[in-house]
């Protein structure tokens, strides 16, 4: 099978101390469709790495490379077209929440689909919003779904996830997280999801990029990472993430 997304000894330097690294020697492939989760504490470049897959930001060593092709020799439009970056912090484009679901269509040349659009703003519960309201007058979590339902209008082969679902209430969470895992089952689209929330994690994602220690210190089956976490400081991670989460539960007993 065709990998579809390369990374080799990939590494980005802190921008206030560029003799210091944010994280180095990342490598690891994927070569069928997966959902990953990437965990780790906050400051070791999860969203940076995203940002350097979304061509947002560059690494300063390292490969990566598509479809066995480098990314170097791909056109923006195209790669961005393929893998697609929806941030932690949305952006909502000047106009309307039309204006925001055809701008994909109208940068790449595509028609819009119009059908689809309806169809994920239903499944998200936006369904209710009218069409020609300003963008930049959604609440924080109606402007993280659309810019959501905004990439997957692209129909990207890879989801680059920031967080995308930590400004949602509880009932919009699941709904993304739904829509999320439907699409990668229905299309084979491989989700790289980044999330602090570990049920999320667990539930949804077959993988597991751990980072820490300025690396990746474990790339595991998520079944494997949550039961038997290899590395001391996954093991650390996992301790301090789940106390107080088992804590919270004790006081609603």
């Amino acid at each position: 099978m065709t990998t579809r997304l390369e990374l080799e000894n990939v590494g980005k330097q802190l921008s206030t101390l560029p003799e210091h690294w944010l994280f180095q020697g990342f490598t690891a492939s994927i070569t069928e469709p997966e959902i990953i989760g990437i965990l780790g504490k906050s400051g070791q470049g999860k969203s940076t790495l995203l940002r350097i897959l979304g061509r947002l930001d560059k690494a300063d060593r390292g490969t990566i490379r598509l479809q066995n092709k480098d990314v170097s020799l791909w056109e923006p439009e195209a790669w961005r077209m393929t893998m697609s970056y929806v941030a932690q912090q949305p952006v909502m484009l000047p106009g309307t929440v039309e204006d925001n679901l055809r701008i994909t269509s109208v940068l790449h040349q595509r028609p819009f689909d119009d059908q689809l659009a309806r169809n994920y703003m239903e499944q998200l519960a936006m369904d209710h919003l009218d069409w020609s309201k300003n963008a930049q007058q959604l609440s924080g979590g109606e402007k993280q779904r659309l810019a959501l339902i905004r990439s997957l209008l692209l129909r990207p082969s890879i989801l680059l996830l920031d967080e995308v679902t930590s400004s949602l209430d509880a009932i919009s969470k699941q709904a993304a997280e739904r829509l999320l895992v439907d699409l990668h089952t229905r299309t084979g689209t491989t989700l790289l999801w980044i999330t602090h929330d570990l049920d999320e994690a667990q539930s949804a994602c077959n993988r597991i990029w751990f980072m820490a220690n300025s690396q990746l210190e474990e790339d595991a089956p998520s079944q494997a990472f949550f039961r038997s976490p290899q590395s001391l400081a996954a093991r650390d991670f996992l301790n301090h993430q789940t106390a107080p989460a088992a804590a919270s539960r004790e006081g609603l007993s």
